[in-house]
Formats: structure tokens, sequence, C-alpha cells
């Protein structure tokens, strides 16, 4: 490489110094953690300065994990107070609290037969997946394969969509009941011949007790739509497909995979799938994925594993599965592969119960060693840059950018979502950060197809040409340098496919329009005629057919323009351009 002058190789070698520097530095500012059973969670800078702290109520102490989302809003679960089942990690209850302090959704799960636990993860959409005890009596469990007489907690997940202040709706869920196996008795339910062979299936005959599984960690992984969890009492990490509908959760077929609710991968305990080797995990909590900016492991499966260091203490261990696309590779009857860890962080300090670690963007990692009551952050090369004692033991913690705590949340709309060639519409954004006072805001919109561009918080757009248009605004808090964008689609068409006809003979109302989704036909026409009815879409595509219907429904249908051709019994044609939008 040669460089025209000694001022621009200085430059590139300072630029490659900081870098080197930056990746032994702190990364972020913020750290969110809630002591378990306590009424407050706390966000502390890296000088160890509380920047933020949430008071909750007695009754609604924090349960086994806590979260911030987008636009500030803490989700946590809660240890409800009056849960029918009693064990370790037991919540029933989940909230969702504003910056200031509101509850604005406070979902109880709760009863003599189900329970929440343990971890919440926040999904992309705004639902939460939720992990949930569910009860099994002797008989059901004998009827299911177990050769023990006994009451078993087996295990559902729950993605539950907020739908009011205590409520909410429960959009999938996957039972471990529907995908079990035994080798025991081929008169039984859920046989095999070999567990080995099978272990896509839960042996319902190992390490059987009444809190037989114990989830205890959540993740979910957008790009691949696949959820991960932690089995205490198995020593295992899972992942299933979250692509599937319910009723394909509940066998072995449909979604991406293919494999329905089956584990599409699991690692940590051979035994577990009637294999020897060895069992890495000793007592294992907070299965995530490590994020895929990671500069080291993206997209790597983690476990903190409590007691598998070095003379038992805690350690972060990180595996590299065998991606198949959205399976993964491996032989039958031989233990899912890697053989071992690709990275392990032993601690100096050791967490008998819950755990959890942070893989970091710059290559750093947090670690929370709960029962030690101790956070701290390591670079790659394991040495400590910051570290804060803590007075109660968190079950997790995690780090925040200043921006993602203090930045803008953008959003943009239009006025409507579709339009003819040629016309205007008029574009809205806004920019919100509940934490900051009177924050100065610049807004800069672009195209895709290229060719707009404003400064304005709200312009307004004509597009000249149809098609498939999305429009997107950065909005950039002048005083922090935090930016966030949101973007809006908007359907341009030509207009021009049917030209509307009217016959002073034939007049037709087509009310409403534009319509939401249903058109009533007028009474004066539809109580004089005989007719057949045609609606077409903007490309000609046939999408509804009748005869003397008075109304058209459009509801399935997407927003855009729709020509609706009517023929009379004198074989009149009566062409008529309908508007939906929702």
């Amino acid at each position: 490489m040669k460089f025209k002058n000694l001022s621009i190789l200085l430059i590139v070698i300072i630029s490659l110094f900081s870098m080197k520097q930056g990746n032994a530095q702190q990364w972020g500012l913020y750290t969110l953690y809630a002591p378990i059973n306590s009424t407050q969670t706390f966000l502390v800078d890296t000088n160890g300065t509380t920047y933020k702290t949430w008071t909750h109520s007695s009754s609604q102490k924090t349960g086994f994990s806590v979260y911030l989302i987008p636009g500030d809003t803490l989700i946590h679960p809660v240890a409800y107070p009056t849960t029918q089942l009693t064990g370790g990690g037991m919540t029933g209850e989940v909230q969702k609290v504003t910056w200031g302090g509101t509850v604005v959704w406070d979902y109880v799960y709760s009863s003599s037969t189900y329970c929440l636990h343990h971890d919440v993860c926040p999904m992309p959409n705004g639902n939460v997946l939720l992990t949930c005890y569910e009860v099994k009596s002797a008989a059901e469990a004998t009827a299911a394969g177990c050769s023990q007489s006994m009451t078993i907690w087996s295990e559902k997940l729950m993605e539950v969509h907020p739908t009011g202040a205590t409520t909410g709706t429960v959009v999938w869920e996957w039972h471990l009941w529907n995908h079990l196996c035994q080798n025991s008795n081929s008169g039984l339910p859920n046989y095999v011949s070999s567990i080995s062979q099978n272990p896509q299936l839960m042996n319902i005959n190992y390490n059987t007790a009444k809190d037989w599984i114990h989830m205890n960690g959540i993740d979910y992984n957008k790009t691949l739509d696949q959820i991960t969890f932690s089995s205490r009492t198995m020593n295992e990490i899972y992942v299933i497909d979250h692509s599937t509908t319910t009723a394909q959760a509940a066998g072995h077929t449909g979604g991406n995979s293919g494999k329905g609710g089956d584990f599409l991968y699991r690692w940590g305990n051979p035994a577990a799938i009637g294999l020897t080797g060895t069992t890495v995990f000793n007592v294992v909590h907070d299965a995530h994925w490590v994020q895929s900016d990671n500069p080291t492991y993206p997209n790597y499966l983690c476990g903190f594993n409590n007691g598998g260091g070095a003379g038992g203490k805690s350690c972060v261990d990180i595996i590299n599965p065998p991606y198949n696309g959205y399976l993964y590779s491996y032989t039958p009857g031989v233990v899912f592969p890697p053989t071992t860890y690709s990275y392990r962080h032993t601690s100096t300090y050791t967490a008998n119960s819950n755990g959890a670690s942070q893989q970091l963007p710059n290559g750093n990692q947090l670690v929370c060693i709960s029962t030690s009551n101790y956070i701290y952050e390591i670079n790659a090369a394991g040495t400590t840059l910051w570290s804060k004692s803590l007075t109660g033991a968190p079950a997790n913690a995690l780090r925040y950018s200043l921006c993602y705590v203090r930045g803008p949340v953008a959003n943009a709309t239009a006025s409507v979502g579709t339009i003819c060639a040629g016309s205007s519409l008029n574009l809205t954004s806004s920019g919100v950060s509940v934490t900051e006072t009177s924050p100065t805001y610049t807004y800069s919109w672009a195209s895709s197809p290229s060719g707009f561009t404003s400064t304005a918080q709200n312009p307004s757009v004509t597009p000249a040409t149809p098609g498939n248009y999305t429009y997107v605004v950065t909005i950039t808090n002048t005083t922090l340098g935090c930016w966030d964008t949101a973007t809006v689609k908007v359907v341009v068409n030509s207009c021009t496919a049917i030209e509307e006809t009217s016959n002073s003979l034939e007049e037709l109302n087509l009310f409403p329009n534009p319509t939401t989704g249903i058109i009533t036909i007028g009474e004066d026409f539809t109580n004089s005629h005989n007719y057949e009815i045609i609606v077409c879409n903007a490309m000609g595509k046939i999408i509804f057919q009748g005869r003397n219907s008075k109304t058209i429904d459009l509801s399935a249908c997407s927003e855009g323009i729709y020509y609706v051709a009517i023929k009379t019994e004198n074989s009149n044609i009566i062409n008529k351009k309908v508007i939906l939008i929702k």
C-alpha cells in the first residue's frame, strides 16, 4: 500500500491504533439489573452511578430476569404472591413498566395446574415469550409412557400478545408433553426402540422427578425464527422451531425446519439421549444466542455453566452449532456436534443457582454471578474492565449503550397507503425519548426507489411512477448524536387499468368508497336488476366473483385500487374503481 503523503499515513496509523485500543475498552454505558424478589430495578452507568431506579409494589417483586425494550419500557417477571405451585424460580406474573414507573401491562398466569416461572423473552413484534410449568397427574404420566407413577411438572412455552392492562392472547404455544419418547415398555405410548436414534424427543424416563425439566433461560432468534431454552435438571440447551403454527408445534412436521415442534438441536449432556460422553454442563442457566454483530462468536449458542469450571467455579460456555439452513447437522446415534465448547470463561466466583452472561459487540463480555452478588465486564483477553458488588442477587444483568437508553424512537406514517401516480401524499414523523427533557431533533427523509429527499419533519411527496415505495426517515438527537430510523410503505398505482363508466339508465352506487373491506351496492340498483359481479386487482387478476350479491367483501385483500365490473341482464357493463384502505 502506498500513501500520497505523510499526513494520510499518520491518520491511518492513528485509526488502527484507536481500533485496537477500543477493543480493550468498556462497551456501552448502562447496566440493568434487579435483585431477585426485590422491589427495585436499577440502571447504573459504568462509573457506578445509579442513573435510574424503578420501585415496584411490595406485592409485585421482581422475579428472575429483567429487560429494557425500545421506548424505555421495562419487562420483568413478577413473584406473584399467591402462586399455588411452589418451588425455585416460580413467578406467575409478568409486567411491562414505563420509564416513569407506570405498570401498563400486568399479566397473571397461575393456578394449581400451571404457573409462569423463571425467564421471559421480549419479542421484536411486541409479544412476550413465557416459560410455564404444566402439571401432569400420575395417571397422565403413566399414560404417556412413564415407568413411575408420579406427578410431573412438564413445561410449555407461550407467546402472548398483550391486549389490555391485564389481558393477553396466546398466539402460539409449544408443549413438551407432545414430544416424548420411552423405550421401557413397547405396550405404552411414545415407545421407540432406541433413545439415541430419537434425540428430537425427550425421554420421559430420564431423571424423572416432579420438577422434571426446570427450564430457566429462554431466547428468540428472529433470523432463524427459532427458540432456545435451558434445562437445569437435564443439563442441556435446546433449539425448537417457532415458525410453526400451534397445531404444527404439537406434531412432528411443519414449519421452516419441517420438524414441527421436535427438538432441532440439543447439547450439553449425552446421557440424556442414551449416549456416553462428557456432560459439559453442571447446572445450566441462561441459554441464548450470541448476537450476530459479535466479532468473534456471531450466532453461536451460549449457556451459563454454574459449576462446570475448574474447581467447580462458574463459567460461560459458548458453542458453535452445526447450522444446516433451518436444521442442524448430526449423525443419528452420535452426540450432536461440536464435541466441546468453542470458548470458556471460568470465573473466580461461583453462582450456585442462576447466573447469566452477555456477549458485547466489541468482543467484551458481561458476567452476572448471582449468588455472589457480583457483575463484571471482561475483554477478550479475560481482563476485568468494570465490576460492581451488589446488595441482593440478580439472576441476569444486561449492558445497554447510551443511545439505546436515551436515543429517540422514530415513528413514521403516510396519509394514505395506496395512491395514484402523480397524486400527492403527506408523510409524518415523530421522535420520542422519554428520558430526555426537550430534545432537539433533525429529520432526513429518503426513498426507495430513490428520488425523494427532505429535511422537513412532515414533508409532502408526489410519486410520478407506479411501483412499491419505501420512505425512510432518520431522526437524530443533535445533543447526544443518537439516531433512529422508521419506514413507511406506499403502493403507487397507474390508475388507468379500467376507466369508470356510468349510464343514466344504469346508475350504480358503491359505498363506502374508499372502503376498509365491505362494499355495499346501492338498493336502487340491486332491487331493479339481475347482474354478475367481477372484481379485479390493479394487475388484472380476478379476486371476487358473484351474482346478485348486495355486498362485496375485500377484507382479506391488501390495500390498493380495485376495479368492479358489473354486467346487467341486458348485457350493459358498468365499471367502477374502488380504493381499499386498512
